[in-house]
């Protein structure tokens, strides 16, 4: 390698400090014409000049970050009748998802474990992205993050938002100081319950909670991954870059502070196609990967470009044609702070499948574990991935702090050892993690209780509104003694062995093993594509919700990685009822209280009216492809 360039420092000099932000001697009078009327004099005394405007917030529950947690755990509280404010200090939402990054959405369905894929929000969220952006830009995604939140009716989002500060009081977060710089205001936020989804563990670390930094001793948590011996290091931070195929050659010149990797020797990694980057392009696992966020920075660009000039400019990398069409500027981390709260999720938790009475959401990515020395590891084994056999839950007691009677906290700052946290890290897990705490903190905004002090019926009233949203919890089957659907007898115009109508009651709504939980009809004719629940009575019916099928078994998500891309389906996944009938059976007679046309949502909820029907009906017109009605779940309230 070369020696890089040291950094350029611009220095001001102290004589013009005074005079920043308020133009040079005279400048008001000598205005160009047609700026005069809009320059606004300062303050005329030194320490005079205007003070940034500022404004006080309140809400039941604040969302401290916006990446996939944050954004799941707003929704969710807010769809749980709680009021919201998130706070996100980036101009877009997503985290790592986001244009800003770039990295793809992955979760428990890694190497194709089957109908593993997280439902809920992300769900929702993905689904919509599928059809809104079939040509792949990140930006779309963006828009539909946000335009999920803003739009989201109790939830108030703020963009550009940095957090600088914590009130507590008597264990309690009473408020959160914050700083927005596009309308440059000050802000203070009050509100009953916070929910630190910073990535960081920012708000828990600012208001004083216990946190972890780097690996465990083995012998502490009785975990074989773990060194020996505790040290203090992380994962380290990722650059990714996206290329395209110009159809002519371009040639790259490096820029000369770049590395260079003269051979594939020198480079040491294997590289496949150049269209999506490398999470190799790794470093600052050794270092503090928040106070050391713009060394290593640099120290990423110096590789991406090496790695770009490599693939150009020494040897056939089939590249000839290719040109850098994005890099990322935002390093994305993969660890930092980990706060610690009323359990500590660890590596045998996770290798058992382990099932938590108070479980809220659940993983199944491997024990995926990099080196510190991330790019300057040589040799083949920079890193590890130790394969779960079965998925594993989360339990609420790894959301909550013990110090703080109302701060929740998730993503990668979840309680968690190291070790463990090699798998609950990756973004649609910690998506379902945000709803899962999103929804708890809805509850005990709703009922005045802290999450420490739940029973055993609150977690149970928890877990059956995530069931009920459409999250998956694997030791929680549908018990929930509002749905009189539950008692029903069902029948069908006809079904597929192992597909009987009974399945749609039966409590679970994904195919878990060799069980489908699925009624699938015999095909879409008028005479076989129907499903009918007969209540034993007069209900007032309020709503029926339909959970439907959308190729779980399958990956789906945004990806710049076209080999990825290639896995999945576009559009509507074609198992997906695209236009159905609901009727109830009122007053002697069936009436259609929805027709729909055109869907391509797993989840649907239908507002009735409270109509009083003894027979629920479900008529299946047509699909996205499939050749047969199915349907996961009917709901009735």
């Amino acid at each position: 390698m070369k020696n890089p360039i040291g950094r350029r420092h611009f220095l001001q000099s102290a004589a013009l400090l005074p005079l920043l932000g308020q133009g040079l001697p005279g400048s008001a009078t000598n205005a160009t014409t047609g700026g005069q009327g809009m320059i606004q004099q300062p303050g005329t005394g030194r320490g005079e000049g205007r003070e940034f405007a500022g404004r006080n917030l309140s809400a039941d529950v604040v969302v401290v970050g916006g990446g996939m947690t944050g954004v799941c755990a707003a929704l969710a509280a807010a769809r749980g009748g709680a009021s919201v404010v998130l706070i996100q200090d980036r101009p877009v939402l997503g985290g790592n998802s986001s244009s800003e990054v770039r990295m793809h959405i992955r979760g428990a369905d890694v190497h194709g474990r089957p109908n593993a894929r997280e439902t809920g929000i992300l769900e929702q969220l993905r689904l919509e992205n599928h059809i809104r952006n079939p040509h792949r830009c990140a930006s779309m995604w963006d828009l539909v993050l946000w335009e999920s939140t803003f739009y989201q009716q109790g939830l108030t989002l703020l963009l550009n938002t940095s957090m600088t500060g914590c009130r507590t009081e008597a264990g309690q977060i009473k408020s959160i100081q914050c700083y927005q710089m596009t309308t440059q205001s000050n802000l203070e936020v009050e509100g009953s319950y916070f929910i630190d989804c910073t990535g960081d563990g920012t708000l828990g670390y600012l208001a004083g909670n216990p946190y972890r930094v780097g690996q465990e001793a083995a012998d502490e948590f009785n975990e074989s991954l773990a060194p020996r011996e505790a040290k203090p290091f992380t994962m380290g931070s990722s650059l990714l870059f996206t290329a395209r195929d110009m159809g002519r050659p371009v040639p790259f010149r490096a820029p000369e502070w770049a590395y260079s990797f003269p051979t594939d020797k020198d480079l040491d990694r294997s590289h496949g196609a150049p269209e999506y980057g490398y999470w190799w392009i790794e470093w600052g696992g050794m270092l503090d990967t928040i106070a050391d966020d713009d060394r290593i920075r640099e120290e990423l660009l110096k590789i991406l470009f090496g790695v770009w000039d490599h693939l150009k400019n020494h040897g056939d990398h089939g590249a000839q044609n290719w040109a850098l069409d994005w890099f990322g500027m935002l390093p994305a981390r993969r660890e930092s702070r980990r706060l610690m709260g009323a359990y500590v999720l660890c590596q045998d938790d996770l290798k058992q499948g382990r099932i938590f009475e108070d479980e809220v959401a659940y993983g199944g990515w491997p024990i995926d574990h990099h080196f510190h020395q991330g790019f300057d590891f040589r040799g083949p084994d920079f890193w590890y991935s130790h394969r779960l056999d079965s998925v594993y839950s989360i339990p609420l007691r790894s959301l909550h702090s013990g110090v703080f009677g109302n701060l929740f906290f998730g993503g990668r700052a979840l309680s968690a050892t190291h070790v463990a946290l090699g798998s609950t890290r990756v973004m649609a897990t910690c998506a379902v993690i945000g709803q899962g705490a999103g929804t708890a903190a809805a509850y005990c905004a709703r009922h005045g209780v802290a999450p420490g002090q739940l029973s055993a019926q609150d977690m149970e009233r928890i877990k059956q509104t995530l069931l009920r949203d459409d999250a998956f919890l694997p030791g929680t089957p549908n018990r929930d003694p509002q749905d009189k659907a539950r008692g029903a007898k069902p029948s069908a115009g006809s079904y597929q062995p192992g597909h009987e109508p009974g399945k749609v009651i039966d409590g679970v709504a994904r195919t878990v093993g060799e069980d489908s939980h699925q009624w699938r009809s015999m095909s879409l004719n008028p005479e076989d594509a129907w499903l009918e629940l007969d209540l034993g009575g007069q209900v007032k019916l309020n709503e029926v919700h339909l959970c439907l099928d959308t190729g779980l078994s399958r990956s789906l998500t945004l990806t710049h990685e076209n080999s990825f891309n290639a896995t999945m389906l576009e559009g509507a996944q074609p198992e997906t009822a695209s236009d159905y009938r609901i009727e109830l059976f009122s007053d002697g007679s069936w009436q259609t209280v929805a027709q729909v046309e055109g869907n391509y949502q797993r989840r649907r909820v239908h507002q009735t009216g409270g109509v009083a029907a003894s027979k629920v009906r479900l008529r299946v017109d047509a699909a996205n492809g499939a050749e047969e009605a199915r349907v996961f779940e009917i709901r009735c309230y």
